[in-house]
């Protein structure tokens, strides 16, 4: 374990990750760092608390922390991991595939806990590989808060028909879930959540730097859209969410935000693909 006594810094974070990126060798059998991360003590930015909340439609000035985010605060980690040398996978171009998050009680957003983030495994994809990697937020030495989020570098397979699970994926829907509003985003939506997140991977940012990874447009943050749809869902203190990025949202562009019961999914208008689909369950 190595314990840290502030957040990586993530210029420096990303530029290491981008010259490193091409030299990496991507495989489900690669080795990759065991030893976590960890930021004890943390305390919340509350300005910058509430730029995410009103980026994400939460409201603003709660007693608790959004649940999505503690895994913005324990993004400089996860960089940090998945930047160095000893991660196998090029962090430029990396796509995060879906998220499991549980909330055993809600985390005061005035108060402190200690953060740690891990790289779980490694799991082979029919488009590449794919890192699993799992943060945890502990308050008085008890978890209160855990996720476990998969990220897929793309690259030719051995096996192409072989397909990582997501972790407890929702099982298809017999139907559309029923629309409940509508959704305009703009062409600067990725730089806007960029700036509240930290997370300036650059297929969000410019069609441009999409294009080098083979977007033909920039794409919306999987974090931003499956927020946004908690966001106007609403989450109970204690739940379970699990989330699955099916498709690229390209910006700009119209999507639908549809849920009935514990179930929500953004897709496209009129009947489009689905870009997020997930649920709330009780923890």
């Amino acid at each position: 374990m190595t314990e840290l006594t502030q957040p990586p810094s993530l210029g420096p974070v990303f530029a290491r990750g981008a010259l490193l990126s091409p030299f990496k060798r991507p495989h489900a059998e690669a080795d990759f760092p065991r030893a976590p991360l960890t930021l004890p003590g943390l305390r919340v930015d509350l300005a910058r608390l509430a730029a995410y909340e009103r980026m994400c439609g939460f409201p603003t000035g709660q007693d608790a922390l959004p649940v999505t985010y503690p895994h913005v605060l324990g993004f400089p980690l996860a960089m940090r991991l998945m930047s160095g040398r000893d991660f196998p996978l090029p962090l430029l171009g990396l796509v995060h595939t879906s998220i499991g998050i549980t909330r055993w009680r809600p985390i005061p957003a005035t108060g402190s806990f200690d953060l740690s983030v891990r790289v779980a495994g490694l799991a082979p994809h029919r488009r590449g590989t794919e890192a699993s990697v799992v943060t945890e937020a502990r308050a008085d030495s008890e978890v209160v808060w855990e996720s476990t989020s998969t990220y897929l570098a793309r690259h030719r397979t051995a096996a192409p028909g072989a397909v990582a699970a997501a972790p407890d994926e929702p099982e298809p829907l017999p139907e559309p879930l029923p629309a409940v509003a509508e959704w305009r985003l703009g062409g600067d939506l990725g730089r806007r959540y960029a700036a509240v997140s930290g997370d300036r991977n650059p297929i969000h940012l410019h069609p441009f730097t999409a294009r080098l990874f083979g977007f033909p447009r920039a794409i919306a943050h999987g974090m931003w859209t499956v927020a946004r749809c908690l966001a106007a869902h609403g989450v109970p203190d204690a739940a379970r969410v699990r989330a699955e990025f099916r498709a690229p949202l390209p910006l700009p562009g119209t999507v639908t935000y549809a849920a009935l019961g514990e179930r929500f999914e953004l897709r496209g208008p009129d009947g489009g693909r689905a870009h997020v689909r997930g649920g709330v369950y009780p923890a």
